[in-house]
């Protein structure tokens, strides 16, 4: 499924051949974030080696050449998202009154160690240039770059060390309190790109309706599953993906509105999934492929339709 607007892309991928010596980059203000769902993948680039596993990511700048490659040929078909950010640099967060320490914290994001090839064969070179591709052929590898310094190389996250923080008394903080990076805008509340996930957690206030609250939102959300199940949306399958376009409500379907309604209140760990969604101030633009899907749910829309109307005008 492709996702596409002015300012960034959106994918899910999947693969199950290793490709035989390619490689890739891009020159137009972009950067690519892997978000790996199912399988491993061996990732090269100029600056070194990144292998990664599931529940990891990886943000590759532009500019940076890389291959990306399948470690054990007997595995599983590799599966995942990736976005295309053509703003700004993806940043953490402005942490406020949480302090030092919470979400992701620096100390867990990993750099490659520098790693080369001397090697004298074929490459193909794909570049992105102007949101259209062309290749060039090299007679040696392009991964021969024997040491490197500064800060601006590609790096990799756990997705299972980040720091969550929820309310511990009562309501429901803003998803914005489970942001992994963000690209912000000069538009201060707005950002190119949050990309936000939704890990085990406790879930202990009271006098609330601990589920996502019903809402619009100034930005635009494309939601993924990484494994297991989402809290607010019963039959939303790893791999599979939802968009809520600008100020389209939206929120919990019947059934988890009709549980959340009247469960009992004690404190609850929530470890059965973990969702995330990529957020921006942007309109995103379906592709056809996207439309025409058939595994698409054309009736996505009807999870609300059991909502019960409890307001009387008397209560």
């Amino acid at each position: 499924m492709l996702h596409q607007l002015g300012r960034r892309h959106a994918h899910c991928a999947a693969g199950e051949d290793e490709m035989a010596r390619p490689c890739a980059y891009r020159e137009t203000n972009e950067i690519d974030m892997p978000e790996n769902q199912v399988g491993t993948l061996d990732i090269t680039t100029e600056f070194g080696k990144i292998m990664l596993a599931p529940h990891e990511i990886c943000v590759i700048q532009r500019g940076v050449r890389f291959n990306v490659g399948i470690p054990d040929a007997a595995a599983p078909a590799t599966r995942g998202y990736v976005f295309e950010l053509y703003q700004g640099h993806l940043q953490l967060p402005d942490l406020g009154p949480i302090g030092a320490n919470g979400l992701a914290n620096a100390r867990d994001f990993l750099y490659p160690c520098a790693a080369f090839e001397d090697r004298d064969c074929e490459y193909t070179v794909i570049n992105k240039f102007g949101g259209k591709f062309f290749s060039a052929t090299t007679d040696h590898s392009p991964f021969d770059v024997v040491g490197w310094t500064g800060n601006y190389a590609p790096y990799k996250y756990d997705l299972d060390k980040f720091c969550c923080m929820n309310s511990v008394t009562f309501d429901h903080p803003d998803p914005s309190i489970y942001t992994v990076l963000t690209a912000p805008t000069n538009d201060h509340g707005t950002a190119v790109i949050d990309f936000v996930i939704f890990p085990p957690r406790w879930m202990v206030m009271e006098k609330t309706f601990r589920p996502p609250y019903y809402h619009r939102n100034c930005m635009s959300e494309f939601m993924g599953m990484v494994y297991g199940k989402y809290d607010a949306k019963e039959g939303f399958a790893p791999g599979g993906a939802s968009l809520h376009s600008c100020m389209t409500p939206h929120g919990p379907d019947a059934p988890t509105f009709d549980a959340a309604s009247s469960a009992h209140l004690e404190p609850h760990k929530f470890d059965a999934g973990l969702a995330f969604m990529f957020e921006t101030s942007a309109l995103l633009k379906l592709t056809p492929w996207a439309l025409e899907a058939e595994h698409r749910d054309m009736n996505y829309q009807k999870c609300w339709d059991a909502l019960p109307k409890y307001y009387n005008g008397e209560k």
